[in-house]
């Protein structure tokens, strides 16, 4: 008779906690590229948009200048957590915050429209910026990265907030596309009314987001861009 082998089952040991700490670690590590990069994209945006008098690029600047205050935010709530700290030392700032880059994109839709529709009605046209257009190129590939970065790492700590970073890194991506295609119209074939004509399209994302983010900061929390897998 065949003595019965018995393999004991060895339970593996709970990685909850230690999930956690690795997965807002590396949020923060997220938020920190995030922030060396839109700082390097605003900068150059800005920059390029004032030289070529570019109302496209300089729309886009400005909202990198948003989205780095939105991710400065995360990225001191995710180093408290990391630190061991009590989060809720950091939800007042996350209301102002809230608030701060919900006005913020709204200032920017109106700005967005004026811009451009002063340069259609008078004719200024803007000039072709190399610079824009590497800037525009970059964004696009890294962006997606970013977010679905993000994303992952959000699911992980159960975070709205980063959700919604998330989204807004492909919001960014989609207007660095919409700048791609104006100032590859400028300056391929001189269509200089193909800038403006962008930057309005830029308000089919912006508009949604700008509601988001006040309605975010009604309910007191941060948040940017409609997101249906952001179960708010």
């Amino acid at each position: 008779m065949n003595t019965p082998v018995i393999i004991p089952i060895i339970p593996k040991p709970h990685a909850g906690p230690q999930t956690r700490a690795e997965a807002v670690r590396a949020g923060v590590r997220i938020e920190q590229l995030t922030i060396v990069w839109m700082t390097l994209e605003a900068i150059v945006a800005l920059w390029a948009g004032a030289t070529a008098r570019s109302a496209l690029l300089v729309a886009f600047g400005l909202d990198s200048v948003i989205e780095l205050v939105s991710g400065g935010v995360l990225l001191w709530r995710l180093s408290v957590e990391a630190a061991g700290g009590r989060l809720d030392r950091v939800e007042g700032a996350e209301r102002t915050a809230a608030w701060v880059v919900g006005g913020s994109l709204a200032l920017l839709c109106v700005y967005i429209v004026v811009t451009s529709a002063w340069t259609l009605l008078t004719g200024a046209r803007p000039d072709a910026s190399i610079p824009g257009l590497g800037l525009a190129i970059a964004a696009v590939a890294t962006m997606p990265f970013l977010a679905r970065a993000k994303r992952r790492i959000a699911v992980r700590i159960d975070s709205a907030a980063l959700r919604g970073d998330a989204a807004c890194s492909l919001t960014c991506a989609a207007m660095a596309g919409a700048l791609l295609a104006g100032l590859l119209l400028h300056l391929a074939f001189g269509w200089w009314w193909a800038e403006p004509f962008a930057a309005l399209g830029f308000l089919y994302w912006l508009v949604p987001e700008t509601r988001e983010a006040l309605a975010a900061a009604r309910r007191g929390r941060m948040g940017c861009c409609e997101d249906a897998s952001c179960n708010r």
